[in-house]
């Protein structure tokens, strides 16, 4: 073992959350990669849910055209290597969106194979799967990579439609882990 680790911004921000929200739920951090970020525990120790754990910069600020500015909390973007999504234990995936101009934090919490099928049937095969992730300011959240502009202001507007692309129902759903704090 070494006797030095460090937790990324994103599995800090994940772990200071469940802490605060759940307090009957126990947050451990492995002390060596094996694709598993953190493990959340009942009170007993009995019952775990296992997190891989994403945080990405916001690039609204930065990189989107004015007319998303206002419509939009926050857009991060992920190069995710197939090969690891489909072996990874994690029982969940958690993408972290901090926005900088809403001063907003967003999880995405979505079980691993529904990722890993949602993403495939979006952007096809292939060793990387590039994705984007949007949350509206109407609480929507969208995989958004690829989309035309015109596709990407409906998203902005709230009227877009597309099942594998809407990740909305996962949008700061923390029942996963609420089931644990019981």
């Amino acid at each position: 073992m070494q006797p030095l680790f460090t937790l990324h911004a994103g599995e800090y921000l994940v772990g200071a959350h469940i802490e605060k929200k759940f307090k009957n739920a126990n947050v451990w951090v492995p002390v060596r990669d094996t694709g598993i970020d953190l493990l959340v525990s009942d009170p007993k120790n009995r019952t775990t849910v296992s997190l891989q754990v994403k945080f990405s910069k916001d690039f609204l600020v930065t990189h989107m055209r004015p007319e998303f500015q206002e419509r939009l909390r926050a857009c991060g973007w992920w190069a995710i290597n197939r090969e690891k999504l489909a072996k990874s234990s994690a029982d969940y995936w958690v993408f972290v969106l901090q926005g900088f101009a809403s001063r907003s934090t967003d999880y995405v919490v979505v079980p691993r194979q529904e990722l890993l099928a949602r993403l495939s049937a979006i952007h096809g095969p292939g060793k990387t799967i590039q994705t984007y992730i949007w949350v509206t300011g109407d609480q929507k959240c969208w995989a958004t990579r690829g989309l035309k502009t015109p596709d990407q202001l409906l998203v902005a507007n709230g009227t877009y439609k597309h099942r594998d692309r809407d990740l909305t129902q996962w949008l700061n759903n923390w029942e996963p882990i609420a089931r644990l704090n019981s």
